[in-house]
């Protein structure tokens, strides 16, 4: 049954008039008649009657005008989901996230942009180690993921974008000599020498590595206090005076009574904030968040001011 003839056929039964529409559908009246009788010819039934001021629609036309309505209407979405999801305006994306990665505002505020833009994409959001994501998407459970490492992720399969680049500083117990002098917010890491450091994650990590090496490069090994899962567990330990930690600038932003933050003199090291999806991935929706995010991360002025206390 061809659709267009539907649509000619639910014209007429609103208006109940073939010339109004014929105006309505921009055609001419006679053509618009030619087409109701193909329909009438094509279904064997009497469609509408003549009355004197137009047409009305027989028992048939009425049994027709429900189903062609929907019909159309059923048509109609299809197509706008169709153009939906070639724009990547429709469909579903798994995003993933180190464990550090929600606490940087760039994060929450690129997810926040990304629904408002998009809101008909389903998110599924997931937090895990790096090695755990990397995993999911050699399985295709992972579109996207946000990683907070001290260097970038190399991986063939994967492509990772470097977001921001962030400072790490240290996170002191409350009572430390050197969180208790105010009148100098920075510390030299070379000082922490002879304190137990509180190390995220097991060997292999960003910032467990990254803090092995900013202490080798201070002239000490470190001391290492404990291990902890994850950041938050690690500035809990820290609070309740078990070490020192060394954490990524924008954590300062996670008070916890307990901790206090101070920069680092010197050499600084960083870790960095960024954005891994598959090489090659056609799918317009991933495209259409990675270039939200990179438009967010650009416009993002980020935390700069590291005053602790």
């Amino acid at each position: 049954m061809d659709l267009k003839r539907l649509r000619y056929f639910v014209a007429v039964a609103e208006e109940g008039h073939v010339t109004r529409a014929a105006e309505k559908v921009g055609m001419q009246q006679p053509a618009l008649s030619l087409q109701i009788k193909a329909l009438e010819r094509e279904l064997d039934v009497q469609l509408f009657r003549r009355i004197p001021r137009g047409v009305e629609l027989t028992s048939a036309g009425e049994a027709l005008l429900a189903d062609a309505k929907a019909l159309l209407a059923h048509r109609d979405r299809a197509v706008e989901t169709t153009r939906r999801a070639a724009r990547g305006a429709q469909g579903r994306l798994w995003v993933g996230m180190t464990p550090t990665a929600p606490f940087h505002p760039l994060v929450p505020r690129a997810i926040r942009a990304y629904r408002q833009s998009f809101p008909l994409v389903s998110l599924a959001l997931e937090e895990a180690l790096s090695n755990e994501l990397i995993e999911r998407f050699a399985k295709d459970q992972m579109d996207v993921a946000f990683f907070v490492r001290s260097s970038s992720v190399h991986v063939e399969t994967l492509v990772v974008s470097t977001l921001l680049e962030e400072p790490m500083i240290a996170a002191l117990p409350s009572l430390h000599p050197m969180a208790q002098n105010r009148r100098s917010p920075t510390v030299h890491l070379r000082d922490l020498a002879s304190d137990p450091f509180i190390l995220i994650g097991p060997p292999g990590t960003s910032i467990h590595d990254e803090t092995v090496a900013a202490c080798r490069a201070a002239g000490f090994n470190t001391r290492v206090g404990q291990q902890a899962p994850r950041i938050t567990s690690t500035l809990g330990l820290v609070a309740g005076g078990m070490g020192v930690a060394l954490v990524p600038g924008f954590m300062q932003n996670m008070r916890m009574d307990g901790v206090v933050y101070r920069r680092l003199k010197g050499p600084q090291p960083k870790v960095f904030l960024g954005l891994a999806s598959r090489r090659g991935d056609p799918s317009p929706v991933v495209r259409q968040f990675l270039s939200l995010v990179k438009r967010v991360a650009k416009k993002y002025s980020g935390h700069r001011d590291f005053t602790a206390g």
